[in-house]
């Protein structure tokens, strides 16, 4: 390990008891990483009975998930020294040095992508209800929800993924979402949560001004 940061909601204060422990360091490039992380997770099973739940892989970091006892999640991510920089606005470096020219804040979704995939979705949960899956159509329906409201937060610069910006957006545009929530799995309370889903998604891809919106809407009419 030549250098180590906190990252995440407690690495510049702030955070509270539900705060997952974010910490990334940069290992020694004639190292390998999963060589180190694995040296990691058998001390940290057998010290501190971690729990290994799933790795991540973004870019040259590889991130391992863990449960620690009490219900802590410790994310642990390991970069190549010439590759460590920080990769958003949460860093808080504690030792060692990060590698010049190699910050990596994450792009944002593409708005015609969030859109696309709204609309993808919104026809399979037609179809599934039509076809009596209805477990799976509610499964969709909430996923047409979750990308307007991406779009929602890509519009006003909030973070547009996991859901972390949703409770950000104005009161009046979360309004727009009432109706979309599956109170039920009867078929036409299915249709009518879908509908609202699909309002909310072509009013937030009109909004977005993309050209596709106003055709996608006109052959979508039936679904809303």
């Amino acid at each position: 390990m030549v250098a180590g940061a906190a990252v995440g909601s407690l690495a510049l204060g702030g955070g509270d008891r539900f705060s997952d422990l974010d910490l990334t360091f940069a290992v020694d490039d004639d190292v390998l990483v999963a060589e180190v992380l694995d040296d990691w997770t058998r001390r940290l099973s057998h010290e501190s009975a971690a729990v290994h739940l799933v790795d991540l892989e973004r870019g040259p970091t590889i991130y391992r998930v863990f449960l620690l006892p009490d219900a802590l999640q410790f994310d642990l991510s390991l970069t190549p020294a010439a590759r460590f920089a920080p990769a958003g606005p949460r860093f808080r470096l504690l030792f060692g040095e990060t590698a010049e020219g190699q910050a990596r804040a994450p792009e944002p979704p593409a708005a015609g992508n969030l859109f696309g995939w709204g609309v993808i979705y919104g026809m399979h949960a037609r179809a599934c209800i039509e076809r009596g899956r209805v477990w799976q159509a509610e499964h969709y329906i909430g996923a047409v929800r979750d990308h307007a409201l991406s779009l929602a937060c890509l519009r006003r610069e909030l973070p547009a993924v996991q859901a972390r910006g949703y409770d950000d957006l104005p009161g009046d545009i979360v309004a727009g979402f009432d109706g979309t929530h599956v109170g039920s799995l009867q078929p036409q309370l299915l249709r009518s949560a879908l509908s609202a889903a699909v309002r909310a998604l072509l009013r937030e891809g009109k909004e977005a001004k993309l050209q596709s919106a106003d055709v996608v809407a006109e052959r979508l009419a039936e679904l809303r």
